[in-house]
């Protein structure tokens, strides 16, 4: 299986291509963005392992550069020791895994080979439904090139919405999903908040995206839905 490394640690870089390589792999490494991307962009790779902070270009800005240019080689970030919030950023982003440092080498092989069993089906970073986009990596709602201010509240529930396009969700999985499963207030809550949604990503531009299926729940659909 073909590997790029894409590490600035020059040491570290050369010792997980080694390690790699004793398991089967074959290693390209990158020690700056600028190259990792490029690489990334124009030679066929089965994995990515990238490192978030990264001369010339973050990891972060590789990874979302490569998504966009819509390549979806499986990628396995590396983030620093408690880097709960690297984790979290690099997966909104269209990472597939990440580890922490410091970490073996037989929990890497493990996660990579995890990986390469799922392949590499496309999925987008960004969440769209016609032209209605949700962008959870930075927070952001638009539809056409005009963009729209949501609440936090607001966009969880959008952005749950969003990734179950043409599927009907009950109160019940918004509810879990979006506020908490041990919530026990008032279920008509979601019906407000669909009403907010509602009020700012559909009435303004006459359409009706959000459905309320009867008795069911509710669902947003795309154009082709």
């Amino acid at each position: 299986m073909r590997t790029l490394i894409i590490e600035d640690e020059r040491s570290l870089a050369a010792a997980i291509a080694e390690g790699l390589a004793a398991e089967g792999f074959v290693t390209d490494i990158a020690h700056d963005g600028p190259e990792g991307l490029w690489r990334a962009l124009h030679e066929p790779y089965d994995v990515i392992v990238l490192d978030i902070m990264l001369p010339g270009l973050s990891g972060y800005e590789v990874l979302k550069r490569l998504r966009h240019a819509r390549v979806w080689t499986p990628v396995l970030v590396l983030t620093a020791k408690d880097g709960e919030y690297d984790e979290a950023d690099a997966l909104d982003l269209g990472s597939d895994d990440y580890l922490s440092k410091p970490f073996s080498y037989v929990v890497l092989v493990a996660h990579l080979r995890a990986l390469l069993r799922r392949g590499a089906p496309a999925r987008p970073a960004v969440l769209r439904a016609g032209d209605l986009s949700v962008d959870p990596a930075r927070h952001r709602c638009r539809r056409g090139e005009r963009d729209i201010e949501l609440t936090a509240r607001e966009f969880a529930l959008l952005e749950y919405l969003a990734r179950h396009t043409d599927e009907v969700l009950s109160k019940t999985d918004i509810l879990t999903h979006v506020w908490d499963e041990h919530f026990d207030g008032d279920t008509n809550i979601v019906e407000v908040y669909v009403g907010y949604l509602r009020r700012k990503i559909d009435a303004p531009f006459g359409r009706s995206t959000i459905e309320t299926v009867r008795g069911a729940g509710y669902r947003l659909r795309s154009p082709a839905g």
